[in-house]
């Protein structure tokens, strides 16, 4: 039996401003169509299937979409999908008893009662094929119980505790299933979570899952029964404590300019005659991002480069030069016109040590409001006190657009917060 793991799809996520849906559209017909290639029985979405809580009409057209079209292949025969923390647990469960009808297990919140995380995947005639531990990720309420006048270390503790407990139950539960039927299939978990010794990079949108590093759960509290663990929540692949069986598919897309170096990848799990291999396999690049730093006549330089090749690149610009540019994004937009290159953000490093020089000595950024650190970027820019009303302006509608809700910037909004 052939499994199929990824994770940490984000579908709706935007970068500065843009919306990504072209690239969230071609990964899933890539996957649809590497499903078929492989001839996938069972794919396995261990959590984050949205970036937000409140996912977008387009993003779930292409969620649902993309089940309808497996859903109907003659080829995968069972979706097991997980909550992420990105992901509302009541919205993921919602359409649960239409979607087990296609042969689609979703499994949205933890449960009092450990069986109702597994999943016992059968053929046409009803016998068990394996067994799926799906286990959500698990929120803080659902694995331990708050006391007053507890310590980090006693927190700390009872994280473990709970979600080793969790694991435990759930897979004796799963364990329980499969002995009951003959005990030869496989047992496959899910999770989603932060190990300890994960690795992540700058920017990847990585959200610790509880206070600080209190849960980062060692290889030890997995059960030693699973035959393979599917896990999401960090973005970069790799297995857990050297095992190769115990493994994160990571992001199929970078999620930000930190991830543009990677290999994205799936994982094909294969059991067969009793023997099980693990394969990854590399996810096209479909919209190229690159980071690019230095001075203006290094960055232009790239620009120039990039434009020649005909890249599509989209681009994140770090200035470390010590003069300070009238109008950065200005000039390097003028050297990439023509091209297809977009420039998604500029990070002015001699501007930001400009602001930080006009602190006080007892001031630090902490203490000051949005507008106080917005009114010392315009000191360090020089700008003109006539421009000054138009900017303010603005940058007051930026902030209040933030505030009021989580909903991608419109075009013209976008576009002033990366000239400011």
């Amino acid at each position: 039996m052939k499994f199929l793991h990824t994770s940490d799809w984000h579908l709706g996520r935007t970068l500065y401003g843009r919306n990504r849906y072209s690239e969230f559209s071609a990964f899933l017909d890539w996957l649809a169509g590497l499903i078929e290639k492989e001839h996938v029985d069972t794919l396995l979405v261990a959590g984050d299937v949205f970036d937000s809580s409140v996912p977008s009409s387009r993003a779930q057209e292409l969620y649902y979409g993309f089940l309808n079209k497996v859903a109907r292949s003659t080829i995968c025969r069972h979706v097991v999908i997980t909550s992420g923390n990105h992901d509302s647990p009541s919205f993921l469960n919602a359409p649960k008893a239409l979607l087990r009808a296609l042969d689609v297990h979703v499994v949205g919140s933890a449960s009092d009662e450990p069986k109702d995380e597994v999943v016992g995947l059968r053929d046409s005639r009803g016998v068990l094929e394996a067994v799926v531990c799906a286990v959500p990720h698990l929120r803080d309420r659902d694995i331990r119980t708050v006391e007053a006048g507890e310590s980090v270390e006693e927190k700390s503790r009872k994280l473990l505790e709970g979600i080793e407990r969790h694991y435990r139950e759930v897979c004796q539960a799963g364990d329980a299933l499969r002995l009951k039927e003959g005990g030869a299939v496989p047992m496959v978990a899910m999770g989603h979570l932060f190990t300890a010794g994960g690795t992540t990079v700058d920017g990847d949108g990585v959200r610790e899952l509880y206070v600080g590093s209190l849960a980062h759960v060692s290889r030890s509290i997995f059960p030693a029964a699973i035959d393979y663990l599917a896990l999401g929540h960090l973005h970069v692949a790799q297995g857990v404590g050297g095992e190769e069986h115990l493994r994160y598919s990571g992001s199929p897309l970078p999620m930000g300019f930190g991830e543009a170096c990677q290999q994205k990848e799936v994982v094909l799990i294969d059991f067969s005659e009793g023997e099980r291999s693990v394969t990854e396999l590399a996810v096209p690049l479909f919209q190229p991002l690159e980071r690019i730093s230095g001075t203006v006549e290094a960055i232009s330089s790239r620009i120039l480069q990039l434009k020649a090749e005909g890249s599509t690149a989209w681009l994140e610009i770090e200035y470390n030069g010590a003069e300070l540019p009238g109008d950065l994004r200005g000039l390097l937009e003028e050297v990439g016109r023509g091209s297809m290159l977009e420039i998604r953000r500029i990070k002015n490093n001699r501007l930001a040590t400009l602001v930080l020089q006009q602190l006080s000595e007892h001031e630090s950024l902490d203490e000051l409001g949005e507008f106080d650190v917005f009114e010392l970027c315009l000191n360090a820019a020089k700008v003109p006190d006539v421009q000054r009303p138009n900017l303010l302006q603005a940058y007051q509608e930026i902030v209040l657009s933030i505030h009021e809700g989580d909903e991608p910037l419109d075009a013209s909004t976008s576009r002033q917060m990366q000239l400011l």
